[in-house]
């Protein structure tokens, strides 16, 4: 017999990558899913997950489908904002069009999410947010002039956000990665060379940036305003 899930968590960037794992991370916890990507889900609707196509910069026609999708199911508890671009960028190459894209997924994004979930989050009682920054906010590669700035953006936002929603019980805090092994790093072709520099010599497993999304949101405690760094060791460097 399957158990009716007990909480909702919403997820961004579910088709590839960290967020995919993510999303597998809290159906496998038996957490209901509401999925949005800007590319159709391949998983079918269920009890446990909710796909819904949307693009985080729209904020309200995706107020409308996260709305529909929570409408009758569990309350929500997490909402975690995965989707994010990273094209290499200098001051040389930089155009008003890529920043525009770069800042309008990757901070307006956040915050569109952020502000669509706390509503319901609050109506809940409470509960996290997780953001995806980079190790590039703290310690920036090469051509990746605007990526950075966008990801450290992310960063400030999380400690501000962390005080505004405290008095409504609810924690916001990022996670940082370095280089992750999915498809969207092999495609740049760059990870190889990168992995030579990192202290733990490999790239992270989505299933670790997975397992990091779960302490942060599953069970909320004494830790907010916080940007944990997943980067083996290329931090302290």
């Amino acid at each position: 017999m399957t158990i009716a899930p007990t909480a909702s968590v919403i997820i961004t960037g579910t088709s590839s990558g960290m967020g995919r794992a993510v999303a597998q991370r809290f159906q496998a916890e038996g957490w209901h899913v509401v999925a949005v990507d800007v590319a159709p889900s391949t998983q079918a609707p269920s009890a446990q997950f909710s796909p819904v196509v949307g693009d985080i910069t729209r904020e309200a026609e995706l107020t409308s489908a996260i709305d529909a999708a929570l409408d009758g199911r569990a309350p929500l508890k997490a909402v975690i904002n995965a989707a994010g671009i990273f094209p290499t960028s200098s001051l040389e190459s930089y155009s008003d069009a890529l920043y525009r894209k770069i800042f309008d997924i990757n901070v307006l994004g956040s915050l569109n999410i952020a502000r669509i979930g706390t509503r319901h989050l609050k109506a809940a009682g409470g509960g996290a947010i997780v953001f995806f920054a980079s190790v590039d906010a703290f310690t920036v590669s090469k051509n990746q002039l605007l990526y950075s700035a966008s990801k450290a953006a992310v960063v400030s936002m999380t400690r501000s956000l962390a005080i505004e929603l405290a008095d409504h019980n609810i924690v916001v805090n990022a996670l940082a990665p370095g280089w992750v092994d999915t498809e969207g790093t092999r495609a740049g072709g760059r990870i190889e060379a990168a992995i030579a520099s990192i202290p733990l010599k490999r790239a992270a497993r989505v299933d670790e940036v997975a397992d990091w999304v779960w302490q942060l949101s599953a069970k909320p405690s004494y830790v907010t305003g916080e940007s944990l760094c997943i980067a083996g060791g290329v931090f302290m460097r």
